[in-house]
């Protein structure tokens, strides 16, 4: 690689891809000596107003940077792992998954209220809560049925200035955010509760970021390799392997939870639920973890089992339409 040509990052335009990206465009340039500079690209979910259930969820935030790669237009791409399509892309490789942010959800209310006292408040009417994910949905919605709680979730979109704007206005009570996103940004000190996984199980891969490049780049696949944090790509294969297993896109109400223990264990946790929270199917597994060659493949197979076992549950027929 030429130290003096700068490497292409292609990004979203957004505040939170622009300030990923920005954050990882300083730790390449450390580790390859090289300067590199962002490419903004627009993405179909970028430009939509749907909703992502309507509009197909995964792979909507993902294809353009992709196509741009393959194009040689960039060297390699930044994005949200938890956005990635499950299917391996022909041609690309998934070069670092650098170490994972907080993996929480966040409210962000009115008056620094948590999840409670905004219900409380909420005299005579529900707690409307806004969110773009039903997965989100589900567990909100179970959570209050379980504590005899008024709440209403309604669907939003839009940019993380827009979702807290609902809540300034008043138009919502609450909104629900990831945490990482919220940190990256700068804003965590807007978070007035984390929701523990005990609570909200995140997204699977949520927290994490993704670099891929051509895998034909191989000298920059391996530079980048040096970004690669492996209990974290360990996790992030268990959680998209029962994903993929699920066949469930980002638009299915599922969570994922994959966590590598000090004793070379790997645990997992996964739900699936009906989007009015009335069902929701909780399991879990443990199997050990040797973070070598063989980790991904130790990892991927706890993802394959666990779904085995949630689709032997029922986990199908709560989850309707596969995406």
């Amino acid at each position: 690689m030429d130290a003096e040509i700068p490497l292409r990052l292609g990004t979203r335009r957004s505040a939170l891809a622009m300030a990923q990206s920005g954050m990882v465009a300083r730790e390449v340039a450390r580790v390859t000596g090289r300067p590199v500079e962002l490419v903004e690209i627009t993405t179909y979910g970028d430009t939509s107003r749907e909703h992502l259930a309507q509009i197909g969820g995964t792979g909507v935030f993902v294809s353009a940077l992709r196509d741009a790669l393959l194009e040689g237009r960039i060297d390699f791409a930044v994005h949200s792992l938890k956005d990635l399509p499950t299917a391996e892309p022909e041609g690309l490789l998934l070069a670092a998954v650098p170490e994972r942010e907080d993996v929480r959800d966040a409210l962000v209310a009115r008056e620094g209220l948590d999840l409670g006292e905004l219900v409380e408040k909420c005299v005579g009417r529900p707690a409307r809560i806004g969110t773009g994910s039903p997965r989100r949905m589900a567990q909100l919605n179970a959570w209050a049925a379980a504590n005899g709680a008024s709440i209403e979730t309604v669907a939003i979109r839009g940019n993380v200035d827009t979702r807290i704007g609902f809540v300034h206005s008043g138009e919502l009570d609450a909104v629900v955010l990831a945490t990482a996103g919220l940190n990256r940004l700068g804003r965590g000190a807007e978070v007035t509760q984390h929701l523990d996984p005990e609570l909200m199980l995140p997204a699977p891969g949520q927290g994490a970021l993704a670099l891929e490049c051509r895998a034909d780049a191989v000298e920059l696949a391996a530079a980048l390799g040096a970004l690669d944090h492996a209990p974290t790509r360990a996790a992030v294969v268990a959680e998209r392997a029962l994903l993929a297993a699920l066949e469930a896109g980002c638009s299915a109400p599922v969570a994922a939870l994959a966590t590598v223990s000090s004793r070379s264990e790997l645990r997992l946790e996964g739900v699936v639920g009906t989007i009015d929270g009335a069902t929701l199917l909780m399991m879990s597994t443990t199997g050990p973890l040797v973070l070598d060659e063989t980790a991904e493949r130790q990892a991927a197979a706890l993802g394959h089992a666990l779904a085995a076992r949630l689709l032997d549950g029922g986990a199908a027929g709560l989850m309707g339409e596969r995406a």
